[in-house]
C-alpha cells in the first residue's frame, strides 16, 4: 500500500514526506533563459531564478507630505520610478517573477535602532526623526504599520507579492530576505526603488557579497541625492557589483517591449 506524500516547505525548496519516506531531492524548475541587454554586456538570465526587489518606495521618501519633504528634500526625483514600475511589475508577475517589497519598518520602541541611525537626518536631536510624528498628519516616521512607512498609493501591492521590513540601509542585515530568496530558489535579483546610492546600493552590495547576481533597473531607480551620487552608483554597479539595464529591455525579452 502506497501512503500519500505530503509537501513540507516552500517550492522549490520543499520535501515530500510520509510515515516511511522523506524525499529531499527538490525537483528542478524548468529553466527560462533569455538574453537581456545591459549597459556593458548581453546577459543570459534565467527568469525561473529571478526576482525583483522594490526598495523604499514609501510615503516618507516619495510623498510630498512625507518625512524627506518635511526636512526640506525635493522628493520629485524619488517619484520618477513610479510610472516605469507601474508598467513593469504586472509584466513580471505574469512571468512568475516574484515581486518583493523591501521597506523601512521600525519597531515603535526603536529597541533595535542605534544612536548612529537616529543621527541620520536628525543630527541635533531636535528635529523629526525615526518614529516621531510628522506635523502635517501625525504619521510616525518609518514606523511599521504607519502611513509614513506605507508604499505610495500609485504602486499596487498584490496578495502574492512578498513584503519584507528592514531597519538598516541594507535589506539583508538582520532580516529574513536571504532566507526567502533561497527558499524561492532565486539567485538573480533585479533592483528598483530609492535611494539608489543609499538603501538600494547597500542592499545590492550585500546581495553581491552573498553570491547573488545583481541587475539594477535604471529607470525604476532614483535618488534625491546630488547627481554625482547617481553617477557614482551607476559606475560602481557596472564596475564592481553587477549590471545595469532598464525596464524597456526587460519588457522586450518578456515579449512586451515596443
Amino acid at each position: 500500500m502506497n501512503l500519500p506524500l505530503r509537501k513540507l516547505g516552500i517550492a522549490p525548496n520543499a520535501w515530500t514526506v510520509n510515515q516511511e519516506i522523506a524525499d529531499i531531492t527538490r525537483p528542478s524548475e524548468t529553466p527560462q533563459p533569455v538574453i537581456l541587454t545591459t549597459a556593458t554586456k548581453q546577459v543570459r538570465v534565467d527568469l525561473a531564478k529571478t526576482a525583483i526587489l522594490v526598495i523604499d518606495m514609501q510615503n516618507d521618501f516619495c510623498h510630498p507630505d512625507g518625512w524627506l519633504s518635511h526636512i526640506g528634500v525635493d522628493v520629485t526625483p524619488a517619484r520618477q520610478p513610479i510610472k516605469p514600475l507601474q508598467n513593469l511589475l504586472p509584466i513580471l508577475r505574469q512571468a512568475n517573477i516574484p515581486v518583493i517589497w523591501l521597506n523601512w519598518g521600525n519597531r515603535p520602541d526603536l529597541m533595535n535602532i542605534s544612536a548612529n541611525l537616529l543621527h541620520v537626518y536628525n543630527p541635533t536631536g531636535e528635529g523629526i526623526g525615526l518614529c516621531d510624528r510628522l506635523p502635517v498628519n501625525g504619521a510616525e516616521v518609518l514606523m511599521e504599520g504607519s502611513w509614513a512607512a506605507a508604499v505610495v498609493d500609485e504602486l499596487e501591492q498584490l496578495p502574492q507579492d512578498i513584503k519584507v521590513s528592514k531597519y538598516r540601509m541594507s535589506g539583508f542585515w538582520d532580516t529574513p530576505l536571504d532566507s526567502i530568496l533561497r527558499n524561492l530558489g532565486r539567485t538573480t535579483i533585479l533592483f528598483a526603488g530609492v535611494n539608489a546610492d543609499q538603501c538600494v546600493m547597500a542592499t545590492l552590495q550585500d546581495a553581491n557579497f552573498l553570491g547573488y547576481d545583481c541587475i539594477l533597473v535604471e529607470d525604476c531607480t532614483a535618488t534625491t541625492s546630488p547627481e554625482y551620487c547617481w553617477q557614482a552608483t551607476i559606475y560602481n554597479v557596472n564596475q564592481c557589483f553587477g549590471f545595469v539595464t532598464d525596464s524597456q529591455a526587460i519588457k522586450k525579452v518578456l515579449g512586451d517591449g515596443k
